[in-house]
This record gives C-alpha cells, structure tokens and sequence, in this order.
C-alpha cells in the first residue's frame, strides 16, 4: 500500500538502537496504513547535532508529524519540540530502572509552549503514536482517512467477534 518511492511524511525517531524494540510498531501501523515515513537514530545526549540538524530540516523535506521514541532521561521529544513547529508525539520507552515511568514524566512535563503529545509507555503508546500521526495527516488526506476508518472499523470488528 505504501508507494516505496514517496517522500516520507512522518518521521520515526528514537533516542537508540534499543528503542526500535518498542518504536518499530509505530512503523508497523503506518505501513499498514499506506503512510509513507521515515526511521532515524537522533539521540538528544549523544547525537545532539544530529538532532538538531534532522528537527531544522524536517518540515522543509515535506515531514509532517514527527514521532519521538525515547527512554530514561527522554529529553529527545521535547527538545526536537521546541526546534520544530511540527505536531511531535513523544513516546516513552521502557526503562529498566524505573519500567518507563521516568520517560513519561520528563516527556509529559514540558513547560508552556513546548507542546509534546505524549502517549502510554511502551508498544501500546507507539502504536497510539503511528495511529494519531495517521490521524493528523488524515485531515487533509481523503483516502488516509478511508484507511484509517477501515482500520478503526476493523479493529471494532474484531473485538465483537471475539467469544467469551
């Protein structure tokens, strides 16, 4: 469903490696859905220019939702949020300290006017994030709001027929 030649409209960030874990199901929902996007490593810590570089250039490459995957400390979401007048959804990673507790907090806590959407702990809150990303996008994009009204009703469908 996804044109592999079309240029990316949401970008898929985390702060690591280990993140794809939870972060590739962000991926997963938007492919399914037939949206185009991108997956980099831009870490806030280790890779700050990076960062930067990537959350200056990414309205002008056509992104349109940026989706931020980030554990402990978490400060990639909000700092590519106050670099970027583009929607930003944080999505905390599981920790091992403190089970991703530590990750919603310091993405949930940004000062007015750094506006991060922050989404549950973990797979649950990445596939939020690829949903709500679709969502934003299919405001101005009938045939991604068919999609994703297919996919909702789908997704409904299945849960009614589940036997008890």
């Amino acid at each position: 469903m996804t044109d592999p030649a079309a240029a990316p409209r949401v970008g898929v960030i985390m702060g690591s490696t280990s993140d794809w874990e939870t972060m590739r199901h962000a991926a997963e929902i938007l492919t399914r859905l037939g949206v185009a996007h991108e997956q980099r490593v831009v870490s806030a810590h280790r890779t700050p220019g990076r960062m930067y570089d990537y959350a200056q250039q990414a309205a002008g490459r056509g992104l349109k939702v940026l989706i931020a995957g980030a554990g402990g400390a978490a400060a990639l979401p909000g700092m590519v949020a106050s670099l970027t007048a583009l929607p930003v959804l944080g999505v905390p990673v599981e920790s091992h300290a403190l089970k991703g507790m530590d990750s919603l907090m310091s993405i949930v806590q940004m000062p007015g006017g750094i506006p991060v959407g922050t989404l549950a702990i973990g797979k649950a809150g990445a596939i939020n994030a690829g949903l709500l990303a679709a969502a934003i996008l299919a405001l101005s994009d009938p045939d991604l709001a068919e999609r994703l009204a297919a996919f909702r009703r789908n997704q409904t469908e299945q849960v009614a027929e589940q036997p008890v």
